[in-house]
Formats: C-alpha cells, structure tokens, sequence
C-alpha cells in the first residue's frame, strides 16, 4: 500500500524529535512495524533516558540476585562441612584445590595437572557435586600420540575419550635435552558451577580458618 510522502516525513520527524521507537511509530500513525522500519532505519535513536535508567535498574536487581544466591550457596558450604568433612577423601580435595584449584573466575571450578592421582580425585568430587555439565581437555607434547592419552584419561576418569579435547603445548617443539615431561599431558577438568564454586570457598575458607 502507498502512503502519502507527508506521513513518512511525518513518522520521521517524530523519529528525530520525539525519539519514538518502531512500536511507537506504528501505534500512533496505524501503519504496519514493516514500513516503519524502513521509513526511519537510517535514523537510529539510542537509548533514551528513560530506558537507560530501567536498565542499570534491572541490572543492579539481576547483580544483587545473584549475589544473594551465591551468599546462599556460601551459607549452604559452611553448615554442610561437618558432614562432608566424615568423607575419606573430602579434605583432601579441599586441601588440593587450595594448591593447585582454579581460583580467578567465582563462576569455575577447575583442577589442571598431570598427575593421574591429582586429577582421579579433583575429577571425583567435582562430577559429585556440581549441578553443571563438566568439560576435560588436555595439552600434549609434540612427539605424543593424542588418541592414546584420550584413551587414557577416558578409561582412568571414566569418561568417553571422544569427549576429552586436547591441544598441543606451545613449547612441544622444543623436547631436545628436555629433563622432564608430562607423560600423559596436563589433563584439566573444569564446570562453569557458579554455586559450587561459593561452596568450595565456604570450604577452603574452613580450612584455612584451621591453619591459622
């Protein structure tokens, strides 16, 4: 349908002056969202003030929503240690992630390293407790056989080795006069567990508590 050439000056006028979004526009001179759009596409308005200001509002909420659930997974940590604490290997868990865990992103838990028994423990108790998908992967040496240490860390975690990525170490090429190496890679087993990751702090905040 043609439209006099009056009510697209129109519909971009109040575009320009009144910074009416495409609804706007749409709603107040009947015509359809289609030809709005493209009356008025070569003129965008940003952000008005008023929708700038919903959204650091809806952004402040979203923040303290999370830092509530987060404070609460805390709490949750701190009352659940005793009970965890009976478990033969939980200490030691908590004990190795101190040392050798993940610790700059609050929404990870993560245990890199490539010594089987470090990662047969760390990969245990992280599978138990997190709420999330887990990922592993490796870096390897240039000289070693991929599929054989996806075999090996699938078979010693129990996992599919087609699930375990890998990549070869940045320094692999250099393996002349080398004293030591990674015999199966460094293997890393990792979840984006927001929550997991508050309660693992409430336990090494526990233990530190101890040593100190």
């Amino acid at each position: 349908m043609a439209y006099p050439s009056y009510i697209k000056e129109k519909a971009r006028q109040l575009r320009s002056d009144k910074k009416l979004t495409i609804d706007e526009l749409s709603e107040r001179l009947a015509i359809s969202r289609t030809t709005i759009y493209y009356w008025v596409k070569d003129l965008p308005i940003g952000t008005t003030e008023n929708e700038t200001l919903a959204s650091r509002r809806a952004s402040k909420a979203n923040r303290d929503k999370h830092a509530r659930l987060r404070s609460a997974a805390y709490d949750r940590g701190r009352r659940e240690y005793p009970l965890l604490l009976k478990e033969p290997t939980f200490r030691d868990f908590v004990c190795m992630y101190i040392g050798e865990g993940y610790k700059r992103d609050r929404n990870v838990v993560s245990i890199c390293n490539s010594d089987p028994a470090v990662i047969r423990l760390g990969a245990a108790w992280i599978g138990r407790l997190a709420s999330r998908s887990i990922s592993y992967s490796f870096q390897h040496h240039a000289d070693q056989v991929p599929e054989e240490l996806c075999a090996f860390w699938g078979q010693l975690l129990d996992v599919s080795p087609s699930t375990i990525k890998f990549q070869r170490k940045s320094n692999s090429g250099q393996l002349a006069g080398r004293i030591w190496r990674s015999k199966y890679g460094v293997l890393q087993v990792r979840t984006s567990d927001t929550y997991l990751r508050a309660r693992l702090d409430a336990w090494m905040d526990t233990i530190r508590s101890d040593w100190s």
